[in-house]
């Protein structure tokens, strides 16, 4: 069974009034935390969509080793993102119906190489489900679904996001002990908690 970890990079950060995915945590930026959690793990291949005209974060991204794929005109929403990454999966890779993708955003920096083994852990190829991280009742972050979905992605109307493909589906939840899976970074007040976190860590 093999692995495809899709991290949507391309947004503006317009809540966070600078590019948050750059921002410094201690000698690695934001992005150089994501990647190198999901290097560690045991999924097959990382595909991180970016813009094109990204210039600092494609970089980050190709000394990462992880495959680049560059949007020409800033996607209008995640799922676009997305629908770009399984393109280029299909196309570079051909998976197999019961391979496995999974989808987190790149403004997670607390997102573990366990979490992502975990889920990975969770999912049976034989009997493929989709697989989500919980904590306190809640579905995190990153989500697994069977690349048989895949195909799906692209009859999703606009008005409707991933989440739509897991309607009618069973999904497994894996138990998290932290709220890890849930913490994106969007405002400067999401920053200021993480060096908090990570100072306290």
């Amino acid at each position: 069974m093999h692995s495809y970890a899709i991290v949507p990079a391309a947004g503006a950060s317009a809540r966070m009034g600078a590019h948050k995915l750059l921002l410094p945590l201690g000698d690695q930026t934001v992005i150089d935390r994501v990647l190198a959690s999901w290097r560690r793990s045991a999924v097959t291949r990382v595909v991180v969509v970016v813009r094109g005209e990204d210039a600092l974060l494609v970089e980050r991204c190709i000394a990462a080793g992880v495959d680049v794929v560059t949007a020409e005109t800033t996607p209008r929403d995640m799922k676009a993102s997305v629908q770009l990454a399984l393109r280029h999966v299909a196309t570079r890779y051909s998976p197999k119906p019961n391979d496995a993708w999974l989808l987190a955003p790149a403004d997670l920096p607390r997102l573990s190489a366990a979490v992502i083994d975990a889920v990975l852990g969770a999912y049976d190829s034989d009997r493929p489900s989709a697989v989500a991280p919980a904590f306190g009742g809640k579905r995190g972050h990153p989500l697994l679904m069977p690349w048989a979905l895949a195909e799906r992605v692209d009859a999703l109307t606009d008005d409707v996001g991933i989440n739509a493909l897991l309607q009618g589906t069973y999904v497994r939840e894996v138990a998290w002990g932290d709220d890890s899976i849930l913490r994106d970074v969007d405002t400067p007040g999401d920053f200021a908690r993480l060096l908090e976190s990570i100072s306290c860590s």
